[in-house]
């Protein structure tokens, strides 16, 4: 069997122009900085984004953002990012404002090979402006489409060398969802261990979701994004 673990350039060589990619985290937490700051270094445009938010001003996406390279964002929580109004006002980022849970469960329908899907949220309100709406049971819903991606790259804090994931508390976030809904998905994490060692009941990604493996050179920490 052909090994999943790699570097971190090699594993993005398959990110191209024009491409979406599903990148994890929630703000810093549980981003995949690593990945993220080789992107920076990748001489590639007119990306589409889909994250809860642009990272931080400077920070995580937030450095793609200030290089030009975003051409879309897809998320729900941009203000994170206080860049991010600068550059849609300027007419240089599109923007698609999804309510937090419909972003959640717009890709876990990507991954699951679902369509679309009918909700409440959003009714009467500028976000449903242009989209279905269907009468069901008396009550008006507003058709949120599935999302996916080219690319999704996730953190996770440890992977076995078949590319099952564990992840640490609350940096899941959105990370388990994005690796079902990519066609191709690179994980970074912590630690690799052999396959076995993890605990079957804590694993939350399934190894046939995980294209390639790479290790972290940089973690969040309380005083900020530091090298591992």
């Amino acid at each position: 069997m052909v090994s999943k673990i790699t570097d971190i350039k090699s594993a993005l060589e398959p990110v191209k122009n024009g491409d979406t990619l599903m990148v994890g985290g929630f703000g810093l937490i549980g981003a995949p900085l690593s990945l993220i700051d080789e992107l920076t270094t990748l001489d590639v445009k007119e990306l589409t984004v889909i994250s809860n938010n642009v990272g931080e001003a400077g920070k995580g996406l937030g450095i793609l953002l200030d290089q030009g390279k975003l051409k879309k964002a897809v998320g729900s929580y941009f203000t994170s990012n206080r860049e991010v109004a600068k550059w849609y006002n300027a007419g240089k980022l599109e923007l698609q404002l999804l309510p937090q849970g419909t972003l959640g469960e717009a890709i876990r329908a990507g991954g699951a090979g679902i369509g679309g899907f009918y909700t409440k949220t959003s009714v009467g309100t500028d976000l449903a402006k242009g989209k279905e709406t269907k009468e069901i049971d008396g009550e008006e819903y507003v058709l949120e489409k599935a999302l996916k991606a080219d690319v999704s790259i996730v953190r996770a804090h440890k992977a076995d060398k078949l590319g099952n994931l564990v992840y640490y508390k609350t940096a899941r976030n959105f990370n388990p969802m994005m690796a079902t809904a990519g066609k191709y998905v690179v994980a970074e994490v912590d630690e690799i261990v052999e396959a076995g060692e993890l605990n079957p009941e804590e694993i939350a990604t399934q190894h046939i979701y995980v294209d390639k493996i790479v290790l972290a050179e940089q973690i969040l920490t309380k005083e900020g994004v530091v090298q591992k």
